[in-house]
């Protein structure tokens, strides 16, 4: 067993973290599945209906006793209504995004909900653990998504953070199996969060050709797409290729926001076009070759992890 600050905080039984991922994880089997096992599942409440983010957590709940989360996106137009939910239905944790925790951590703290952050560098989590939160994700360049603007490097990004804030930190981006997680741990954070390896099992809510086409990437197969607007990291496809010849060729700024705009998640995602659609994804596709059931993958995880840390204890003379 792996013991860190973040599983006393949390009281899950590994250090692992399932990413918050649209549409991958805007369900109840996913979580369900990692919470089970062990780690900390999360239901992405982003593009769900208030009534299907209700149904999910109670499916979670009648499940399982073990914490689990649902990452609210604070941007989101529906993200009042998704916390009044997370605090109705007795969430045990939020994983909030994309938005600062001040406005709304306080009456989260009073009814004991675990408040984490994601930030995309140590200046936001200083910030965030001012605000109150008692703990952070730190996500770096390599990961699916919505990288941070600098794009540095998780293994950068992760240390520093850890030497900026006093509070635990969830090393994401680029991690892949239990060496990243071994990985994550040495540079000092409590734990490690995986967006694209649980992206990629049964449980996750992704149209068959979205996962085909990820499960085929390299890790040169991905490409930020939209730098300067609301840059995404994705698979490279034909929508990926006609953004970047067309910011190659000088269009203007809103000839870009309307190829941007044109292509979509949902389109991926839930219609299969991977051709025209945003098939989000992180650098650490090219190191998965299967899709492996959820907890079967958390228990391979620790494997690893133990194998990975012995290995590199027996180092040491």
């Amino acid at each position: 067993m792996l013991s860190t600050r973040l599983t006393a905080l949390l009281g899950i039984r590994h250090p692992i973290v399932q990413g918050g991922m649209s549409w991958a994880s805007s369900n109840a089997e996913l979580a369900l599945a990692v919470s089970r096992a062990g780690g900390l599942g999360v239901i992405a409440a982003g593009p769900m209906y208030p009534d299907d983010l209700r149904a999910a957590i109670a499916k979670v709940q009648a499940g399982t006793d073990a914490p689990f989360a649902v990452n609210v996106p604070l941007y989101n137009k529906r993200s009042a209504e998704f916390l009044d939910i997370v605090l109705e239905a007795r969430v045990p944790v939020i994983i909030a995004s994309q938005g600062g925790p001040k406005a709304h951590i306080g009456r989260f703290k009073e009814a004991g909900v675990t408040w984490i952050q994601v930030t995309a560098n140590p200046l936001h989590a200083r910030k965030a653990e001012d605000a109150g939160v008692d703990a952070v994700i730190a996500v770096g360049g390599e990961a699916g998504g919505h990288p941070g603007p600098d794009e540095v490097s998780t293994l950068v990004l992760v240390r520093a953070t850890v030497q900026a804030v006093s509070v635990p930190v969830i090393g994401a981006g680029g991690i892949a199996d239990g060496a990243g997680i071994a990985a994550m741990l040495a540079l000092g954070a409590s734990g490690a969060q995986l967006g694209t390896r649980f992206l990629l099992t049964p449980e996750s809510g992704l149209h068959e050709h979205y996962k085909n086409l990820v499960l085929q990437a390299d890790i040169g197969d991905t490409a930020v797409i939209g730098r300067g607007r609301s840059p995404i990291r994705m698979v490279k496809n034909d929508f990926a290729a006609e953004y970047e010849a067309a910011a190659r060729a000088g269009a203007s700024d809103s000839e870009l926001d309307a190829l941007f705009g044109r292509s979509s998640l949902r389109q991926a995602a839930k219609d299969g076009d991977v051709a025209q659609g945003k098939v989000e994804a992180g650098q650490s596709a090219g190191l998965i070759d299967a899709l492996v059931p959820a907890g079967e993958l958390v228990e391979r995880l620790v494997q690893e992890t133990e194998t990975a840390l012995r290995g590199a204890a027996s180092l040491l003379r």
